[in-house]
């Protein structure tokens, strides 16, 4: 394994730019911008307040700081130092900051979602864009940046806006049947805004880009609904995770389901193959067992190797009996994600926490099943191929390639580390990962095509890192 050396860090900031060049930290009020090849420091600025968000501008040219205490947001420029912005919301206060998709705009969210404030840095033109809905998606941008789609709540009613990002001019109003309405999201292709409703009501809708009402979908009544939607890259299907379970996957052309996929405890069919994660244990000494062991032996069970093991069918999968008497049950499929290629879906069913789930959406079959030995905290894949990053509260990061069919756990962090929160991104163009957690420290490793993917060491307890993957051999 290679190390970076450590790092401070606050809050979960740490974020790479668009791309892959650079990455951003804080350290309470200081940002610090590194070269990701050295982690050498770039940059050093200085804010007013102790920073609570950062964002980089597509560009890579700008770095957003909003202090949301304070109501202020502060921008930084990379190839003018000297230059910087202060955006001062008042007293409407501040809940949310965020950039355009040119990276010359700034959308500024106000307290109790009173209005969204449109900050232009060339013109220093200011728009305001009144009724926000307070919801889990309530802005959503197509991906070629033409266009943002808005919720709104106006009179007890639910609607959605089209803007042209351009001008902000306003290009749609439509009203939505929904009764609470939960988020929004354009397909990739950015022809079809796909609008879904509270979990207490099952019903997803489709909309094209000049509010004409495509579909409407509902899967069943009177219970628990939609839990999570993913787009698949492609845009041919639309992924709708829901408290029952099951995962059902619309098509592009009528907008019905074609499937659904089912979450079992068990795993009968001797066709599917599931993979288990298991701790490889220490080499057995010839000689006498001392009591209490020596300190090496004495370590911890999480810093010790794992592998996978292929399991012999049938197979119970360690579940989770959910709390139906209490609010957001631990039920249902709440963690969706296509492969780039759009050739995978993985699927976590949250009352089978340590499960990863794998379709093949080319034969609307499921793929494989990687059980782990703690729950699954995120998992995502890789952006250039079909690789999948999964964390878990473990100690380890684990790869699975599915071009090569190979997998390998990934390789244990020192003794002392013990992860409790763990999250994953891949770095853009650059075929690695990073790997953050609560704490104030990071580690960064790198990507080299001749030694395969690599794992970086974490640091103390509660500590974020950025890692990349560890060698995965083909079969």
């Amino acid at each position: 394994m290679n190390f970076s050396e450590a790092f401070k860090l606050s809050s979960l900031l740490c974020r790479f730019s668009p791309d892959g060049k650079y990455l951003a930290s804080c350290v309470q009020y200081r940002l610090v911008v590194r070269d990701v090849s050295t982690l050498q420091i770039r940059q050093l600025y200085t804010c007013l307040d102790q920073i609570q968000h950062i964002e980089w501008s597509a560009d890579s040219l700008f770095i957003l700081c909003a202090m949301y205490r304070r109501g202020l947001v502060q921008v930084w420029s990379l190839e003018q130092p000297e230059w910087h912005c202060k955006i001062d919301e008042g007293s409407a206060g501040l809940v949310a900051s965020c950039w355009s998709p040119d990276g010359r705009h700034i959308l500024n969210t106000t307290e109790f979602h009173l209005r969204i404030t449109v900050w232009s840095l060339c013109t220093k033109s200011v728009s305001y864009i009144k009724y926000p809905k307070a919801c889990q998606q309530g802005v959503t941008f197509t991906r070629d940046g033409r266009y943002m789609a808005l919720a709104e709540r106006r009179d007890c009613k639910d609607y959605v806006s089209i803007f042209v990002c351009s001008d902000w001019q306003l290009l749609r109003h439509f009203d939505t049947d929904t009764q609470d309405l939960a988020g929004i999201e354009w397909a990739p292709n950015g022809c079809v805004l796909a609008v879904w409703d509270t979990c207490l009501e099952y019903k997803i809708l489709l909309y094209s880009l000049d509010g004409r009402l495509l579909s409407a979908y509902c899967a069943y009544e009177w219970s628990l609904g939609i839990k999570s939607v993913a787009w698949s890259p492609s845009s041919q299907f639309l992924a709708v995770g829901s408290y029952d379970g099951k995962v059902r996957l619309l098509n592009h052309v009528t907008w019905k389901m074609i499937t659904e996929f089912g979450h079992p405890a068990a795993i009968n069919n001797p066709k599917i193959v599931v993979y288990k994660e298991a701790e490889k244990g220490p080499p057995l000494g010839l000689g006498r067992l001392s009591f209490p062991p020596p300190l090496p032996l004495a370590a911890p069970l999480s810093a010790s190797e794992s592998k996978y093991e292929i399991a012999s069918v049938p197979v119970s999968l360690q579940t989770l009996k959910p709390a139906t008497d209490r609010a957001n049950p631990r039920m249902g499929v709440g963690m969706l994600a296509f492969s780039a290629d759009s050739y995978f879906l993985a699927t976590r069913n949250d009352n089978v926490p340590n499960t990863v789930w794998v379709w093949d959406i080319q034969k609307l079959r499921l793929f494989v099943v990687l059980e782990q030995l703690a729950p699954v905290r995120s998992f995502l894949w890789d952006p250039q191929q079909p690789r999948l990053a999964i964390c878990t509260g473990g100690s380890k990061v684990t790869f699975r390639c599915f071009l090569c069919a190979g997998i390998q756990v990934g390789t244990p962090w020192p003794s002392s580390v013990r992860i409790t929160s763990v999250f994953v991104s891949w770095t853009p163009k650059r075929g690695s990962t990073q790997l953050w957690n609560n704490g104030t420290a990071m580690r960064r490793p790198w990507w080299n095509p001749q030694q395969g993917l690599r794992v970086p060491g974490l640091g103390r307890t509660r500590f974020p890192w950025e890692l990349s993957g560890c060698h995965v051999p083909a079969q």
